[in-house]
């Protein structure tokens, strides 16, 4: 979890990781394809994530 919020390895973030950092802060998970949705009450954008080689996509 270090590694996500020190913002220095966007590139390098393991998505299972970042998947349950989400669920941690309280994010619901939708998936869609390869589309992995995140809402939350009180947050107005979704979140949108997609893996690719078992890493987060950088966007």
């Amino acid at each position: 979890m270090r590694t996500i919020l020190g913002g220095r390895s966007d590139g390098n973030i393991r998505f299972d990781e970042l998947r349950a950092l989400m669920r941690y802060l309280g994010f619901e998970e939708r998936v869609r394809g390869s589309h992995h949705l995140f809402d939350k009450e009180g947050v107005v954008e979704m979140v949108n994530l997609q893996s690719r080689g078992g890493r987060a996509k950088p966007y």
